[in-house]
């Protein structure tokens, strides 16, 4: 009963909750990104891909010019590459989607791993001093707040980003007419095209914006978290931000609740050496997590009507 006690007082710590959030943002970011390419008709299951070679070029970057926004640049830029590659073959070629994704996972991991030993023939290729990553931001004042202070006002600066970035893709798919002309194409594509609506553009802009965001996330990963690149480092991050995008329903307000969820599991992880449970098994509950809320609610959730289906111009 001791690790279970000692889980329930945890529960009620800031530095909990703060690791929480910082654990849901690395979800939320894909999880936006998926959210966005989806409803344009687009699966991208490549979020891992694109995470992982952000985060790669993020430290390779950063090592070589020492500027974190510098570096977290050209994590953006590297996901969006990839993110275009999925959109041409997927949209351009009409391939399968799902097998693209993880077409693109399975080249993220191997290049990674092939570029560290060509470039720097070790797998550890090397650390980035406090000083050079993604800086933390202490609200003055705010953060003296007591819990809350500690878990929203002293955080990394892609925290407040992404909590920015999460009200502006809900206002701009639910309130805008750009966002009424995603939903329209990944809805029913053949009329929105009727309509005038561009649906490769619409698609290719989905896509690619996931891959920036994607890229980011790998930037805060590589750059604000570990501050160092292992090969696999996302550990599968971007499968579970596929998840929160399901369990969310397609919406960015519903994709955050569920990588809250899935963020306490991870920092619930972080914690193991003051909690007298077996980190082993810890380490299991992200996923756990993941399965029992896709087991859950999958049945549920209703994608877009036209998601993961080639839009052929003229057809029916």
């Amino acid at each position: 009963m001791s690790g279970v006690e000692d889980i329930f007082r945890l529960l009620f710590t800031a530095n909990l909750w703060q690791a929480t959030l910082a654990a849901a943002v690395l979800l939320l970011l894909p999880a936006l990104g998926g959210v966005i390419s989806e409803r344009s008709g687009v699966v991208n299951i490549a979020m891992e891909g694109m995470m992982l070679t952000g985060a790669f070029f993020a430290v390779v970057a950063d090592l070589a010019w020492h500027n974190a926004w510098l570096a977290t640049g050209v994590a953006v830029l590297a996901g969006a590459l990839m993110a275009t590659i999925h959109a041409v073959v997927s949209i351009q070629f009409r391939a399968d989607q799902i097998v693209s994704g993880i077409a693109i996972n399975i080249f993220a991991a191997g290049l990674t791993v092939f570029l560290v030993n060509r470039i720097y023939g070790i797998q550890d290729i090397g650390h980035v001093t406090p000083s050079e990553s993604l800086p933390y931001i202490n609200v003055g004042g705010l953060d003296q707040i007591p819990f809350v202070g500690k878990v929203l006002f002293q955080q990394n600066v892609v925290v407040y980003m992404a909590l920015v970035l999460l009200v502006l893709v809900h206002v701009v798919l639910f309130r805008t007419r750009l966002g009424l002309r995603i939903r329209a194409v990944g809805e029913h594509p053949q009329a929105a095209d009727t309509a005038g609506i561009n649906v490769y553009l619409i698609r290719y802009s989905a896509v690619i914006t996931s891959g920036l965001l994607s890229g980011l996330a790998g930037a805060f990963l590589a750059i604000g978290v570990s501050n160092t690149f292992v090969p696999n480092m996302t550990d599968g991050r971007g499968y579970i931000a596929l998840a929160a995008m399901i369990f969310g329903k397609w919406t960015p307000v519903g994709a955050f609740i569920a990588c809250v969820i899935f963020g306490l599991g991870e920092a619930i992880y972080d914690n193991n050496s003051i909690i007298h449970v077996s980190p082993y098994l810890l380490s299991m509950l992200p996923y756990i997590l993941t399965l029992v809320v896709l087991a859950g609610l999958v049945g549920r959730s209703t994608p877009p009507a036209a998601d993961g289906l080639p839009y052929v111009p003229g057809s029916e």
